[in-house]
């Protein structure tokens, strides 16, 4: 495998007059391409922190990032966004879709900011959501959309640009257990493709799925663990 992610020694703070918190402590963490990532511990443990930095939405007091190879934890914000619309696919808990557009307009909307001509756009939007099986819903609004269905467009939405990591924040929790189910086996399915994910979970049930838990505590990491029994 090639390592896809490297984070060396990694601290953030966050400061107010009074107090000072250390939301991560120094973690360390490598991974590879083509993995499933599961991270997990309670809430204020710094999963969404870590997540944050690995999105680029937030960048660390101290430490290394590493991201293709790249040392970007220096990077302004010009270079990160340019990372993050090329190369880097958010699925969030709330789907994040913007109700003032149709599914098609939702999921072509990165590819409008990569300046992708329209033929280019229509032709990769409508092969996502084939692959999605969505592509029928295609004229819709998202709140004429089931929760799952959402759940779809906004995977839709992060696979379009053929990025090399989804990550995804908790992607089951505003669903029911049946769809919760649906969306998880879509993303083991992506990932059997070859799709690299890294998903903040508090569910065991959904972590079944990853190949390998990362555990974090009191923003450091307790334990990284392979799934051996992963869902089939």
């Amino acid at each position: 495998m090639t390592r896809i992610i490297e984070i060396k020694n990694l601290t953030k703070k966050f400061r107010t007059e009074e107090i000072e918190t250390t939301a991560l402590n120094n973690v360390n963490i490598t991974i590879q391409r083509g993995e499933f990532v599961a991270i997990m511990g309670p809430s204020g443990c710094g999963k969404s922190t870590l997540l944050n930095i690995l999105g680029m939405l937030d960048c660390p007091n101290s430490g290394e990032y590493f991201f293709l190879d790249s040392e970007v934890s220096n990077y302004n914000e010009r270079k990160l966004s340019k990372i993050r619309k090329g190369e880097i696919g958010f699925v969030f808990q709330s789907f994040n879709l913007i109700e003032e557009l149709t599914v098609f307009e939702n999921v072509e909307l990165p590819l409008q900011y990569l300046m992708i001509p329209s033929t280019e756009r229509r032709d990769r939007v409508e092969q996502v959501l084939k692959k999605m099986d969505i592509l029928h819903r295609k004229k819709h609004f998202p709140q004429q959309l089931s929760g799952g269905q959402q759940q779809r467009v906004a995977i839709s939405r992060a696979l379009v640009t053929s990025p090399a990591i989804i990550l995804a924040d908790e992607p089951t929790g505003n669903l029911d257990s049946s769809n919760g189910e649906e969306v998880m086996k879509l993303l083991k399915s992506l990932n059997e493709e070859g799709t690299t994910i890294i998903m903040v979970t508090h569910s065991s049930n959904d972590s079944k799925y990853a190949r390998r838990i990362i555990k974090l505590l009191d923003g450091k990491v307790v334990n990284q663990d392979e799934v051996k029994s992963f869902q089939v």
